[in-house]
């Protein structure tokens, strides 16, 4: 029988990334989705909780999402998961962009996400799905009636797609396969700003207005 998860959340660094914890509540088990910065709060909120932290995810290599990849692994002795396409991200400032931020910044990754991958939390899991358009290796995670979408999809708006590997068209593919055929109460929890669910950006959000899923 699966456990309830639960979903908490910390915003975090000079971009104000929200860094999730997905919990099931029966057996104390947690998965960290994007530590963005501030490890010591992290760990802080996982100690305080008395949490075991079975996994690191990373939604993409972008360095407001791994600045405290580092800090949460070396404490805890987690392993970091990533999709393979962002995968050298971690390791290059430039490529995560750190280094434009006069901060350069560089992690490592011990496993690759696949779409349709399970993750068990406990007596529960997540699903895997690939969501490539603000990167190419964009990640979100699925679980019973939520989805954290990293910078996908936000409230009202979209992921940027001018960056090196970013892409409009592959964006909106990915919404429309993977998140458009969702239910309407499915909350959405994006890599920054507040919650939102599919179906009050499938009515509202002026970027996705009309769209429908591929079928």
């Amino acid at each position: 029988m699966q456990g309830k998860l639960e979903i908490f959340s910390l915003e975090l660094g000079p971009l104000q990334t929200n860094c999730y914890f997905i919990v099931e509540p029966s057996t104390k088990n947690v998965v960290v989705v994007d530590p963005a910065d501030e490890g010591d709060r992290i760990w802080g909120k996982i100690q305080k909780e008395d949490w075991h932290l079975d996994a690191i995810l990373v939604t993409h290599g972008h360095y407001d999402h791994i600045g405290g990849v580092t800090y949460l692994k070396e404490l805890s002795g987690a392993s970091v998961w990533i999709h393979e396409h962002d995968a050298e991200m971690l390791d290059s400032p430039d490529e995560n962009f750190s280094s434009f931020l006069g901060t350069p910044y560089a992690c490592r990754s011990d496993g690759r996400l696949q779409e349709g991958q399970i993750i068990e939390i406990g007596n529960s899991e997540i699903r895997v799905l690939h969501t490539p358009g603000h990167t190419r290796g964009s990640t979100s995670f699925q679980g019973d009636g939520f989805i954290i979408v990293g910078d996908t999809l936000f409230r009202g708006s979209i992921g940027r797609t001018d960056f090196p590997g970013s892409s409009h068209e592959t964006l909106i593919t990915s919404i429309r396969e993977k998140f458009m055929v969702l239910e309407d109460r499915t909350r959405v929890y994006p890599g920054h700003g507040p919650a939102t669910t599919i179906g009050d950006e499938r009515n509202g959000n002026p970027f996705l207005v009309g769209t429908q899923p591929y079928i």
